[in-house]
């Protein structure tokens, strides 16, 4: 379908690309602590992840990303979408991804320090808010479950609500 008949519009709802990946090992998760530097997400924990580039499918952003900020390399399965309402008009549209057989050693990033977290301990932790309420609806999952959907959002109060789709 050439250009012109997609429909494109920049007075419609628009997204960014973004990916989300939760390495999985032994009930740990391995989390980002973002820089002290970072102008968003400083010193809080979130998984690895970015912005997918022009070019890129998905997927492919996902294990760039990896690559990039962990040195590591992982089977990666798409656990779910997330739909993150920012302004009236434009939003932001994560695909999140769960790697297992991982290979590879840490490497530096600077986007801040990686560190393995036991599922347990999550509640000590000064998370990015949704990271905890994803993570637990992904340990929930079974082998075969489809991805989720979700969306979130603030509401009134400036309190994150995370809405899962049926």
């Amino acid at each position: 379908m050439p250009v012109s008949d997609q429909g494109l519009s920049l007075d419609r709802y628009n997204c960014i690309p973004r990916t989300l990946i939760f390495l999985m090992r032994d009930e740990k998760v391995l989390l980002l602590k973002g820089a002290p530097s970072k102008r968003i997400w400083a010193n809080k924990y979130n998984g690895v992840g970015g912005h997918v580039e022009r070019g890129e499918d998905l997927l492919s952003a996902a294990q760039r990303e990896l690559g990039e900020e962990t040195g590591l390399s992982a089977d990666l399965r798409l656990v779910g979408t997330l739909m993150v309402d920012i302004e009236p008009r434009a939003g932001i549209c994560i695909s999140v991804y769960v790697g297992e057989n991982i290979e590879g050693q840490l490497k530096y990033s600077e986007e801040g320090a990686q560190e393995w977290i036991p599922l347990e301990a999550l509640g000590s932790y000064p998370l990015v808010e949704d990271v905890a309420v994803l993570l637990e609806r992904i340990h929930k999952m079974q082998p075969g479950d489809p991805p989720f959907s979700a969306r979130s959002f603030y509401d009134n109060d400036e309190k994150l609500i995370v809405r899962f789709g049926k």
